[in-house]
């Protein structure tokens, strides 16, 4: 009978409704229920809908593992430690000697280690192509960053730290790895929150999106053909990571493990001597550390820190972002197209968000409907590509001035 009583006190169950050390029917049983029900919409989500399901199953899945009671698989008191005499030695001491699986795997998000190795294999999956063929797409790339600062301002003004305003701006960039490893350094209190709700946004582009570029751009601008884009040299591919990673480190160092990484896989693309390195970071190693870090950051989305007011201030203003940037890229898109006397298609200012290719390809969805022989896909291909430098341009900038 003993061995019984002591084996339904361990049970989840139990541990779920009472509390372990007071004996106490804990009456916040019901927030880790709610849990489990945003796990059964994300996967729903993700499989049904098949929004991102690379994304939000491992995400949703990692959400489910952090809110297990009893399994201590994640202990995220380990790592917001305000005590400065708490070094990152001793965090990663007290991880491996007392933390739990996930605890380890995390790991790879608090030392950066994911999203750079993830950026990697974006980098090997990105043709700069269309950006070098049409360097003006910078601009439209630059412009839809305009949602970062916006909401930025708008968490300042809701009463969050400069920190926590940076690492909500950053979902603007709609760009997942920029926006963990940011959160991770600046509020990482406010990372499973803020992970969420960018890869939301993005698997919900071709929803999102198409109001705001019918709304901002006539019948005749969204059924402008442009030309044909120039053919681009083995040289210019090979030399343009290079360069890019030389300047945007130059000016903005903070950038450097984001443009280093997405350009080093972006070379072992270009170069067409290093296609075992190329297809390794675009499969295996994007794939395992993708893993990784959806299971991880999800695991920090627990009841006590997720059920809050932050939480729903901060998928408002990642929602806010993600408008203005749109936004942003596509009022550029208009002024180019005036400047240029109707050679730019204004629609595909609206790619400048770092989501490649589904930004591009809602470009081309919308633009179609309009004329059907219209093709601008690789035209939208510039700006969507300038938009993940523009992003980790924007990131490090804002580490540069908020980390400490």
């Amino acid at each position: 009978m003993e061995f019984l009583n002591k084996f339904i006190e361990t049970t989840g169950i139990m541990q779920l409704l009472y509390d372990s050390e007071t004996g106490a029917f804990n009456t916040d049983f019901y927030k880790t229920l709610i849990m489990y029900v945003i796990v059964g919409v994300l996967i729903y989500l993700g499989v049904v809908k098949k929004y991102e399901p690379l994304l939000l199953v491992p995400i949703a899945f990692g959400m489910l593992l952090g809110n297990l009671p009893g399994a201590d698989l994640m202990h995220t008191e380990f790592f917001l430690s305000t005590d400065s005499d708490h070094t990152l030695v001793e965090m990663v001491k007290e991880v491996i000697n007392e933390g739990g699986l996930v605890d380890i795997l995390y790991l790879g998000v608090k030392l950066g280690i994911y999203p750079s190795l993830i950026f990697i294999g974006v980098g090997a999956m990105t043709d700069f192509s269309p950006l070098i063929s049409n360097p003006i797409s910078l601009l439209m790339g630059a412009a839809a960053q305009l949602g970062v600062f916006v909401a930025f301002a708008g968490a300042i003004f809701l009463g969050f730290t400069p920190a926590e305003a940076a690492s909500i701006g950053i979902i603007g960039g709609a760009d997942g790895p920029t926006a963990i490893l940011v959160t991770k350094t600046l509020a990482p209190q406010l990372l499973g929150a803020i992970a969420i709700a960018a890869y939301s946004y993005m698997a919900l582009i071709p929803f999102l999106q198409p109001p705001f570029m019918k709304l901002l751009t006539t019948k005749k601008e969204r059924a402008i053909k442009m030309q044909t884009l120039r053919p681009v040299s083995h040289t210019e591919k090979v030399v343009f990571p290079i360069i890019v990673t030389l300047v945007v480190t130059l000016i903005v160092p903070s950038a450097a493990p984001l443009i280093g990484f997405l350009m080093l896989g972006n070379l072992f693309s270009a170069t067409g001597v290093t296609s075992r390195l190329s297809n390794t970071a675009q499969n295996e190693l994007c794939n395992i550390c993708t893993i990784f870090l959806g299971v991880s950051v999800g695991a920090t989305a627990t009841a006590e820190n997720f059920l809050t007011l932050q939480t729903i201030e901060i998928i408002v203003l990642g929602l806010c972002a993600f408008c203005i940037s749109t936004i942003g890229g596509l009022l550029c898109g208009k002024l180019l197209c005036f400047v240029t006397k109707g050679k730019i298609n204004p629609l595909i200012g609206s790619a400048g968000v770092s989501a490649v290719p589904m930004a591009a390809r809602v470009s081309q969805t919308v633009g179609q409907k309009e004329d059907p022989s219209n093709f601008l896909l690789m035209h939208a291909m510039g700006p969507n590509v300038a938009g993940v430098i523009g992003s980790a341009v924007a990131a490090g900038v804002l580490l540069s001035l908020y980390a400490a």
